[in-house]
C-alpha cells in the first residue's frame, strides 16, 4: 500500500459531485474575490475564529516570514521519493527570484529556466501542521491568488497549486495517500478551470481511485483564473450528520467529499490528525502530461503564481448535529503516567504514522492498530519502568500477510531514530484477527521514557497488527 505518492495525477479527473453553479456566498469569500492585490484579509465572521493568518505584507525581494513558513528545496523530501513522487522536473529554492514578496502585500511563486534549460522554482509549507477542525466544528482553509498569468503553448508544464497534507506524511515521506490530502487550487497548462481533489485510500485504486482521487473541477467565476484574483477554500466540516470536505472558488460549492463515499477506516485514516498548508508552482510532471506534457522550449519562464493571503479559519463547533462534551474524557493517560509492566493498548498513541484502528476480535475486545508496514511507527509518552530494569518485551501480534512477507516490531526509546533496545519479527500467524504474544529480550531500561514502536521490514506489504504491548523484569 505504499505507493510513490503522486501528488498531482494522470489522467482522468471526475466531474463534480455537487452541482456547479450553486452560489454560497460563505464567509464573505465571493466579496473577498472582487478586492485589489494586496487588499486585507475579509473579517473573521461570528462563530469563527481565526487560527492562522498571512497577508504577505513586507518590502519587496524579502522571504516568507519563517516564523510561520518553512521552504522546501531540492527535487524531493530528505528520503522521500525523487521528484517529490510527481515527476516534476523543477529544483525548489529559496532564492527570492522563485520566492519572495513584492512590496503590496502579495507572495510571489516565479518559476525561472536557466540558459541550460533547467527550471527552478518556489515551494513554501505552513510550519504548523495542527489544522484541524474541533468535534462538532469545522476548519476553513482560504487563500485569495491570481494563477500564473499565461496561457497556450507558453503555459506549458505550469502546475500552480494550493493544498494541504495530512501531518502524518511528515518525517515518513512513504504513507501517501493514506493520511490524507486535500487539494484546494491546482490548475495546468493556463487553462481557465480550478481543480479541486481529496486523496485518501491507498494508491493505485483503492477507494478513492488514486492516483487521480475523489475531485471536480469549474471554470473561475468572472475574470479567468490567469486573469484574475480569486478566493479559493475547503471547508471541513464536522457538524453535519455526515462529515464533508467543500471546496470553493469565490463563494461557488463546486465540489464536495462526503465520509460516506469511502469507508469508515479510510477516512478516520485521512481525517483523524491535523494538516499543513503548502504553496507551489510546480513545472512538469503526471497532471501536467495528462494535458499535453511540458514544460518544453516554448513554455515561458518568469510568471508567478501571486498569493494575496493565506487564512484558516475555526468556527466554535456551535450547530453541531451532536455536541461533544464539554470535556472530553481522555484518550490516553497523562505523560509520564503509563506503567510499563501493564498492557498499553496499541491504539492509545500519542502520534503515530501509517497506522490505522480497527475493532479487534482479541480477547477483551476494544481496538488494534492495523495496516503496520515499513516505516510505520507510533509513540506512547511518559513510559514509567521504574527503578529495577525491564529486560523483556511482549507484543499481541496479528497477521494475515502474504507468504514470505515478515518484518520486525522494534523498541525504541525517546527518539524514533535511536537504536533499538529490543525486537522480534513477525510473519503470517494464520490471520489479521489470528492473535499471539510474541517476547523479546531488551536491554535493561529504568526510568520513565518516550517508547515508540517502530515496523522495519525489507519489503513494502503490510505485515502486523498490534493490539497490546508491555514489558516485564
Amino acid at each position: 500500500m505504499r505507493e510513490t505518492p503522486r501528488r498531482k495525477r494522470p489522467p482522468v479527473r471526475r466531474a463534480a459531485s455537487t452541482a456547479l453553479g450553486t452560489i454560497a456566498v460563505v464567509l464573505a469569500a465571493a466579496a473577498a474575490a472582487t478586492l485589489p492585490a494586496g487588499a486585507a484579509a475579509p473579517p473573521t465572521p461570528a462563530g469563527w475564529t481565526q487560527v492562522f493568518l498571512d497577508e504577505f505584507n513586507g518590502p519587496a525581494g524579502s522571504g516568507v516570514n519563517t516564523a510561520d513558513w518553512q521552504y522546501t528545496t531540492g527535487t524531493s523530501y530528505p528520503g522521500g521519493p525523487a521528484a517529490f513522487g510527481t515527476g516534476e522536473v523543477e529544483t525548489m529554492t529559496a532564492d527570492p527570484a522563485n520566492v519572495s514578496l513584492d512590496g503590496t502585500g502579495n507572495l510571489r511563486i516565479t518559476p525561472r529556466r536557466d540558459a541550460a534549460g533547467n527550471w527552478t522554482s518556489g515551494r513554501v509549507e505552513t510550519r504548523r501542521s495542527d489544522f484541524a477542525p474541533a468535534p462538532g466544528g469545522k476548519l476553513r482553509t482560504e487563500a485569495r491568488i491570481q494563477m500564473p498569468n499565461v496561457t497556450g503553448p507558453a503555459a506549458k508544464g505550469y502546475w500552480p497549486a494550493f493544498w494541504m497534507l495530512g501531518a502524518p506524511y511528515r518525517g515518513n515521506w512513504w504513507n501517501w495517500p493514506g493520511i490524507g490530502e486535500l487539494d484546494i487550487l491546482e490548475n495546468v497548462q493556463g487553462i481557465d478551470k480550478v481543480w479541486a481533489t481529496m486523496h485518501c485510500g491507498t494508491s493505485p485504486g483503492g477507494p478513492c481511485n488514486e492516483t487521480t482521487g475523489i475531485g471536480g473541477q469549474r471554470a473561475c467565476p468572472g475574470s479567468s483564473c490567469q486573469s484574475g484574483f480569486h478566493t479559493y477554500a475547503v471547508e471541513w466540516d464536522r457538524s453535519t450528520a455526515v462529515e464533508e470536505m467543500r471546496f470553493y472558488v469565490d463563494g461557488v460549492n463546486f465540489h464536495t467529499v462526503r465520509a460516506n463515499q469511502v469507508d469508515s477506516a479510510t477516512w478516520t485514516n485521512a481525517t483523524n490528525h491535523g494538516y499543513f498548508v503548502i504553496l507551489n508552482v510546480a513545472m512538469g510532471g503526471g497532471f501536467p502530461d495528462a494535458f499535453g506534457g511540458g514544460p518544453d522550449a516554448g513554455t515561458e519562464p518568469g510568471h508567478p503564481m501571486v498569493v494575496d493571503y493565506v487564512s484558516v479559519l475555526r468556527s466554535t463547533g456551535t450547530g453541531s448535529t451532536t455536541p461533544p462534551p464539554t470535556t472530553p474524557p481522555p484518550t490516553t493517560p497523562p505523560a509520564g503516567n503509563r506503567d510499563a509492566y501493564a498492557a498499553i493498548q496499541a491504539e492509545s498513541y500519542d502520534d503515530q504514522a501509517g497506522a490505522a484502528k480497527e475493532t479487534t476480535s482479541d480477547t477483551g475486545g476494544g481496538q488494534n492498530l492495523a495496516a503496520l508496514g515499513n516505516g510505520d511507527w507510533a509513540l506512547y509518552r511518559g513510559v514509567d519502568f521504574g527503578s529495577t530494569p525491564a529486560r523483556q518485551f511482549h507484543g499481541r501480534v496479528a497477521s494475515g500477510a502474504a507468504g514470505g512477507v515478515s518484518g520486525l516490531v522494534e523498541v525504541r526509546l525517546d527518539s524514533r531514530t535511536s537504536a533499538p533496545v529490543g525486537s522480534f519479527s513477525v510473519a503470517n500467524t494464520g490471520g489479521w484477527q489470528s492473535w499471539r504474544t510474541v517476547p523479546a529480550n531488551i536491554v535493561g531500561v529504568t526510568g520513565t521514557h518516550d517508547v515508540y514502536l517502530t515496523f522495519t521490514s525489507g519489503q513494502g506489504s503490510d505485515y502486523v497488527n498490534v493490539n497490546w504491548f508491555d514489558f516485564g523484569h
